[in-house]
């Protein structure tokens, strides 16, 4: 067992013999990199450094107001002659190697912070691998702590007070990171911050488990992500431990086909599980926005943040796109005083940590999106709030548009210069601005067949996991369906950029009593559109249909998340569903494509179409049903989005 380390509290005397005798190895702290400053060392400088040679690394308990202490990995520079900022990530996916003689190959969120220098803490949150205490999946916020109750802000606020006081050579200030679950420990750990807090960048974060965020969009399941994660991450962890979790064999690359016999959801955990998977069990008890997942929205309790926020986001992230963008959003309403910057790149899930951001999937995005972020962005909002280094000159929004390929500065997010644009549904599959004026001889609506035995993928290409290049896939395959109905406009005469959210009203009418829909937008390239060069795997981008944006909403939440509604078979009912925002230019020459259907699979679960608590379905309740889209003067359907160009 690692003994609880106080030797790091050395007397003044050691640390003037340290600094003496130190050997320098390490280099003075870079600023901010770019092609102006250091052109000839630029590659050199994004390798990463040696981690062992220049850090010493230490390994504590921390304890908590609780009693309960929490295994903690710091890595300190082995240049005594300056001190150093902490940067601290708190995760539950271990902070491994373990052993106070075994090194990550990096310790920052990139190799330039190694470079730069900063005192790198790691540790395990409550309950996970080494740390002591019970997990609870992201734990509600307490606004009203008693004394001994803890949440993640507690631990965050007793972690960084215990740092100040046992760990030499740091400067008094301290800066949080973390990518998805760790952004949200990020994103807690601003709430009633430690003094010291002076910058946080939440990236990726988790908000809200049933709006948005990895489990449910608009109250749907997304099946494979949860299913997937839940099988390795939800396991019984006793006591601490240096073992990882099992992963979760198939018995197939295909994960259309296993879902399908998966079976009814809720005899999945005895099924394919021997270990308890309590909070698999747990989300299929709450079928709707109870007190349950409530509680764990941590919107409300972003108010007076006092570090300074960059929070971070990919525009296709299959898991946490909505967090990022409603952190931003609610920092600007309820905490307007906080230093608020938002970053969106045209990135998968954490894709802006260690990849050069050049494409995603078949879609290529013309320059190294992730090297700029890096170099350009993340480092120096660091390097400037925890030493003072260098100018920060940042907007309060920045994000890079798809389709120009271009980095915009903004004001605001959404820009205050966006007007609503209007595109309306009519029949045989037209799209255009103008609203219904009269009934249409072809018909006042559109239908389609939804089969919950021949459900649409989401995707062409077989897989089993998560796949995270469907945001930008090709949408060809989907829109040769008989039941996804197809809306596309003529051939753009000029670009039309949309920025920020949107929103989807439909008017529709199911011979069930629920139902899914699910609203694509989507850029068709022209048919004389070049293929990539090299094309290794035969890619054909002409006709080419991207996915830009799409999400789900489960019909019966369709007034309340709360208080899921029936429909009323064939009546006509309106519909809106929201989409999260957008930066991305349909350029001329192009086409506006709108398609909807009412399945979306595996990453959605299975609607029974009928009114009922899905994860009590048995395979006899899953009913076809008959779709119907209107577009007509009195029930007219359209997509609004935000046109800045």
């Amino acid at each position: 067992m690692i003994s609880f380390r106080r030797e790091s509290l050395l007397p003044t005397w050691s640390r003037t013999f340290f600094t003496l005798v130190a050997f320098m190895l390490f280099v003075s702290p870079i600023g901010h990199v770019s092609a102006q400053n250091k052109p000839a060392d630029k590659d050199k400088d994004r390798e990463p450094i040696d981690v062992k040679a220049n850090y010493t690394k230490y390994e504590y308990r921390i304890p908590m107001r609780d009693g309960k202490k929490l295994f903690t990995a710091v890595y300190v520079p082995k240049d005594f002659s300056k001190t150093y900022p902490i940067m601290l990530v708190r995760t539950p996916y271990s902070v491994k190697p373990y052993g106070a003689d075994q090194y990550p190959a990096t310790l920052g969120p990139t190799p330039l912070f190694d470079k730069a220098g900063y005192i790198f803490v790691r540790q395990d949150v409550r309950g996970r691998w080494m740390s002591e205490g019970e997990h609870v999946n992201m734990r509600p916020h307490n606004p009203a702590k008693k004394a001994g109750e803890i949440d993640e802000s507690s631990d965050t606020y007793d972690t960084i007070d215990w740092l100040l006081k046992n760990i030499p050579g740091h400067n008094g200030n301290v800066g949080m990171w973390g990518i998805s679950y760790p952004g949200f420990y990020a994103a807690a750990g601003m709430i009633d911050a430690h003094p010291a807090l002076k910058a946080v960048s939440p990236q990726a974060p988790i908000t809200d488990w049933f709006i948005g965020d990895d489990w449910h969009h608009n109250g749907a399941l997304i099946l494979v992500h949860m299913f997937n994660f839940m099988s390795r991450f939800d396991r019984p962890r006793p006591e601490p431990t240096k073992k990882f979790n099992p992963t979760f064999d198939h018995d197939t690359p295909d994960g259309y086909d296993f879902f399908m016999k998966l079976g009814p959801l809720n005899e999945a955990p005895g099924r394919f599980f021997k270990d308890d998977t309590a909070f698999l069990k747990e989300i299929m008890r709450h079928g709707a926005y109870d007190d349950f997942w409530q509680k764990r929205n941590l919107r409300p309790h972003l108010k007076e943040i006092k570090p300074a926020v960059l929070t971070v986001g990919g525009w296709f992230d299959a898991e946490n796109l909505f967090g990022a963008l409603e952190v931003y959003k609610t920092l600007r309403s309820i905490s307007p005083k906080t230093s608020n910057t938002l970053v969106m790149g045209p990135w998968k899930h954490g894709g802006w940590r260690d990849e050069d951001g050049a494409n995603l999937g078949d879609v290529q995005f013309n320059s190294k999106t992730c090297e700029f972020y890096r170099e350009n962005i993340e480092l120096p909002f660091f390097e400037f709030h925890l030493k003072g280094s260098g100018k920060l000159a940042m907007p309060e929004a920045w994000v890079f548009e798809t389709g120009t390929n271009v980095w915009r500065k903004y004001d605001t997010w959404p820009p205050v210069n966006a007007k609503p644009k209007t595109f309306c549904f009519h029949a045989n599959g037209k799209l255009d601005n103008i609203e219904p004026t009269i009934t249409n001889p072809e018909g006042e609506y559109d239908e389609y067949l939804s089969d919950p035995a021949k459900p649409v993928p989401y995707l062409e290409n077989i897989t089993i996991g998560l796949a995270a290049k469907y945001p930008t896939a090709d949408q060809r395959f989907a829109a040769r369906r008989p039941d996804v109905l197809v809306y596309v406009t003529d051939l753009l005469e000029e670009d039309v950029t949309i920025v920020g959210p949107v929103t989807a009203d439909l008017t529709i009418s199911t011979t069930g009593t629920d139902a899914d829909w699910v609203v694509k937008v989507v850029d068709v390239y022209p048919e004389d559109y070049p293929d990539p060069n090299p094309n290794p795997a035969g890619v054909k981008m002409g006709g080419y249909q991207q996915l830009v944006r799409g999400d789900v909403m489960r019909g019966k939440f369709r007034d309340s998340f709360e208080k899921p509604e029936p429909f009323t078979p064939g009546r006509p009912t309106k519909v809106r569903i929201p989409l999260p925002d957008v930066c991305h230019t349909f350029r001329s020459g192009h086409r506006i494509m709108i398609q909807v259907q009412s399945s979306w699979f595996p990453l959605v679960d299975r609607n029974p179409q009928m009114f009922m608590d899905i994860y009590s379905a048995k395979a006899a309740d899953f009913q076809k049903a008959t779709q119907r889209l209107y577009h007509t003067p009195e029930s007219a359907s359209r997509v609004t989005v935000l046109q800045i160009r």
